[in-house]
């Protein structure tokens, strides 16, 4: 099998993460060749050890062949703002799914979805397009809007309905049955047992309406 060229958008912490795992994919079963990053911070990589280069700025970028893309960027907005910009460009992104990861074979995965080591996506969940899915768990009939991100040990139980670039902060649970409106934010550590309204923000145990 021929690997395929990839290119991370953003070479952030989560950037380098990314390189880490698809390295593991490859010890699993050789599918990358890692070109390097994008960045319009040419600095991003100061004082850090990594084995590749930014290779050009995000603004300036326009697909040259057949590479592929991987999102690097956490935060909802800017992700759907740069991921917007690029598809417009021609670009097109790789769903990367961790080797420990545990995915159901029914659940239906998105574009450019990243699902990062130890996270466990179970039985008919719905995953849209660039979702971000670090170390957390997604119950049953569950449901991720596109752009949204879940930090690291999350609780997504089942028939929850996420919405639109939503952003779930580490260490969030959220009760079964729950709807987290579009462009929802929900600060670390909070506990959801209510239904969020879109474009809120809420914290706490149990979570309520905040400005953070």
């Amino acid at each position: 099998m021929s690997m395929k060229d990839i290119i991370i958008v953003g070479a952030s912490g989560f950037g380098r993460e990314i390189v880490q795992w698809i390295e593991d994919i490859n010890a699993v079963s050789p599918e990358w060749n890692i070109l390097g990053f994008i960045d319009d911070n040419v600095n991003a990589l100061d004082g850090c050890k990594c084995d590749y280069k930014i290779i050009g700025n995000i603004k300036d970028w326009y697909p040259k062949g057949n590479e592929l893309y991987a999102c690097a960027l956490a935060f909802p907005s800017v992700k759907e703002k740069i991921v917007t910009l690029l598809k417009d460009r021609g670009a097109k992104f790789a769903t990367l799914i961790h080797p420990t990861a545990l995915v159901n074979k029914y659940s239906k995965i998105g574009e450019g979805v990243i699902i990062t080591p130890r996270s466990n996506v179970t039985a008919d969940t719905i995953i849209g397009d660039f979702v971000s899915i670090l170390g957390s768990g997604i119950g049953h009939d569950a449901s991720i809007g596109d752009f949204s991100t879940l930090s690291g040990r999350c609780s997504v139980n089942g028939h929850v309905k996420v919405g639109r670039s939503v952003y779930i902060a580490c260490g969030v649970s959220i009760a079964p049955s729950k709807s987290i409106g579009d462009y929802a934010t929900i600060g670390i550590g909070s506990v959801v047992i209510s239904n969020v309204k879109p474009g809120t923000k809420v914290f706490g145990n149990p979570a309520k309406k905040i400005d953070f």
